[in-house]
């Protein structure tokens, strides 16, 4: 009962923090060869995730959904160093003092290049950055294979107020954006900690409770015997 009891306090705790998480989950896709050329992914200025650079504190703009932008503005970022075929995880974590909707998505360098819609968000988005210099990691040099992805990441305001200020220029949000490999591509590798304790507190419970079961039994035993004998 008590494991059961704190299981479902781990899965209500995880439910509360889901309530300011988004994520998506995607493969690594094949390696790709990136030509030595300009303009090169390092002309864009993005900021690259990678196992290496996994956390990303950071302050995302938004603004309230629009017909134009039904979801607020957008951020593209680098993955890069994946593995083909292996399972990750990107989550955006934000406070709940500033309501706020996230999309994210995944696109390959094809996907991205052949869309004109993405296209010119990420041309309009990377005319905002400053030069690359700026961003500790631009990942590998152009002109080598690489496993990589773009992330999309739109963000939108989600609350009303009567202070027409904040209504008209809602302030950034800030963010941290955490990339995340699968372990065995079944387990996010942060959560890794979480399910040896969980899995060592079940074990522990399951030896306790059996030795609280057996000397049940024998106080039960002996109350009887004693019973017997009055």
């Amino acid at each position: 009962m008590r494991v059961i009891a704190a299981l479902l306090c781990i899965v209500s705790q995880a439910w509360r923090v889901n309530a300011n998480v988004e994520k998506t989950i995607f493969l690594g896709p094949g390696a790709v060869t990136l030509p030595d050329v300009s303009p090169s992914l390092k002309d864009l200025h993005l900021h690259s995730l990678s196992s290496l650079d996994s956390i990303l504190p950071t302050q995302l703009a938004v603004q309230f959904p629009s017909e134009a932008e039904p979801h607020g503005l957008e951020s593209w970022y680098l993955l890069s160093d994946l593995e083909e075929g292996r399972r990750y995880e990107v989550r955006i974590c934000w406070p709940a003092t500033s309501p706020t909707d996230f999309w994210l998505e995944t696109f390959t360098i094809a996907q991205v290049f052949d869309t004109p819609e993405l296209i010119s968000s990420l041309a309009a988005y990377s005319e905002q950055l400053l030069p690359p210099r700026s961003f500790p990691n631009a990942g590998k040099p152009d002109g080598s294979k690489q496993s990589l992805l773009f992330l999309r990441v739109q963000a939108a305001a989600s609350y009303y107020s009567t202070n027409q200020t904040l209504m008209d220029y809602p302030p950034p949000v800030d963010v941290d954006i955490i990339f995340d490999p699968f372990l065995l591509n079944v387990l996010p590798r942060s959560l890794a900690p979480v399910g040896v304790y969980i899995t060592g507190v079940a074990v522990v419970a399951w030896f306790v409770s059996g030795y609280i079961y057996r000397w049940l039994l024998s106080v039960v035993e002996e109350s009887s015997v004693k019973a017997h004998s009055d």
